[in-house]
């Protein structure tokens, strides 16, 4: 067994003590009651008082031990990474102890969930074991990150049933796959960008997020959790196998597929995925003669997490708000449908009309209409905008399609779309590369799109 492994299996270890946060707030109530009045001083104490103390004081004391007293010897040597040693002091552990007592203080006093504790607690800490076992095996980047996810999601959704058993959550086995694996994959794209020594805050990251499912309330179905992760998992494998994306960039597309289909629906995806498919294969197009034009996309056309969040982060946002509305949000559940369809329209024109128009000559600058080099931040030609256009219109006969979206809406989400994309190349020619960079460009003119999606339906009538 290797130093990582045996490193990740004490965390591991060091993980599973979570389980005792539900158990003792289980327990706690009837102790403090059977004590109460026999023992001095024990009336003033409040169970919720004493399980907040028994949770995070073991974790707390951990990470005492590990920052001042566990300088050498056996355990020094199991918990230390790199840095620690360097530093002579066990900050990796301090820092993940810590982590666990500050979601349990979340979970004891304020009302984070159990099950959201328990889960986002064991994704991280037998992720990262899994990770290193498979690394153990194989060395390949992709074959360890689906270590990581498939590892995580199953012992974090093992701790979700073990969670419900020991405490009174109720919470559906289907609910908990989807927080499990919807977690694990926000860790593993987390981890991608991040330091080691940044676990915590992934941690923290994918309990936030779990508990916002949780608030949501949205019935998971078992099937579509399961139709979910078949269809986005292969569609993440062949797009990392035809080079079309990163390690993160494929991590990304699935949880966003994952998020759209159970948040969302199967018309949702549909549009997502096929923005997906077609701005790659709009990509490679004629590749050679886009580099030699230089308005290629970088890294052989491989997009990374970066550009995939920057066309696809407004379009999420869209799906989080129609799964809130109108519980949550006061807004019919239809303007966040307008609003997806607009984001990914524009992303889908956009990326049509940079990777197709591109190919022609004589392109001219948006605000002054002076022809420009091709490639030129903000350059347009007509045959681009007619991709674009069409682009658009693809988006909007899958919403028909799909989504019961009549002529007028299906006009809307075009003039979306195209909306979008004439922001792209205004912001483009304005502040691109001045102020912001392309992905930022792209996540604004995405978020013109969705406000104007939801905004025009909505004043036209066209829910």
């Amino acid at each position: 067994m290797t130093t990582t492994v045996r490193r990740a299996g004490a965390f591991a270890l060091v993980g599973t003590g979570g389980l005792l946060v539900p158990a003792v707030s289980r327990v706690t109530p009837q102790l403090v009651a059977a004590v109460a009045g026999t023992v001095p001083f024990t009336d003033r104490l409040t169970s919720q008082a004493v399980a907040t103390v028994a949770g995070t004081l073991p974790f707390i004391a951990i990470a005492v031990l590990a920052l001042y007293y566990v300088e050498e010897g056996f355990v020094f040597e199991l918990f230390a990474r790199p840095g620690d040693r360097e530093d002579g002091r066990l900050y990796g552990l301090a820092g993940f102890s810590l982590a666990i007592a500050g979601l349990a203080l979340l979970a004891l006093q304020f009302a984070l969930p159990m099950t959201v504790f328990s889960t986002a607690v064991f994704i991280l800490s037998y992720g990262n074991l899994a990770e290193h076992l498979v690394r153990a095996w194989r060395s390949e980047p992709a074959v360890a990150t689906a270590g990581f996810v498939a590892g995580g999601s199953v012992l974090g959704f093992g701790a979700g049933l073990a969670t419900v058993a020991l405490t009174p959550e109720s919470v559906l086995p289907a609910t908990l796959a989807f927080f499990a694996v919807s977690g694990a994959l926000l860790a593993s794209l987390l981890r991608a960008v991040l330091f080691a020594r940044d676990d915590p805050l992934v941690m923290l990251s994918v309990a936030l997020l779990l508990w916002l499912f949780a608030d949501l309330g949205v019935a998971v179905s078992p099937v579509r959790v399961a139709v979910a992760l078949a269809v986005t998992v292969g569609f993440g494998y062949v797009s990392y196998w035809l080079d079309a994306a990163s390690i993160a960039g494929m991590v990304t597309g699935v949880l966003l597929g994952l998020l759209t289909i159970v948040l969302g629906g199967y018309g949702w995806f549909a549009m997502l995925i096929t923005f997906f498919g077609v701005g790659a294969l709009s990509t490679k197009f004629r590749y050679d003669e886009k580099q030699d034009r230089g308005i290629a996309q970088e890294n052989e056309g491989v997009r990374g997490s970066g550009n995939v969040l920057a066309n696809s982060l407004m379009a999420l946002v869209a799906v989080v708000g129609f799964a809130a509305s109108p519980t949550h949000v006061p807004v019919s559940p239809d303007v966040f449908l307008f609003a997806f369809a607009g984001a990914v329209a524009a992303a889908m024109s956009d990326t049509l009309s940079s990777e197709i128009g591109g190919l022609f000559d004589q392109p001219r600058l948006i605000t002054t209409f002076e022809r420009v080099a091709p490639g030129t931040d903000g350059a347009v030609t007509w045959q681009g905008e007619l991709a674009g256009i069409a682009g658009a219109g693809l988006i909007a006969a899958i919403a028909v399609a799909f989504e019961s979206v009549q002529p007028l809406g299906a006009l809307v989400i075009v003039g979306a779309g195209v909306l979008g994309m004439t922001a792209d190349s205004l912001l483009g020619a304005t502040v691109e590369g001045r102020y912001f960079g392309n992905q930022v460009v792209n996540f604004l003119a995405t978020g013109v799109a969705a406000v104007a999606g939801g905004v025009v339906a909505l004043a036209l009538g066209a829910l």
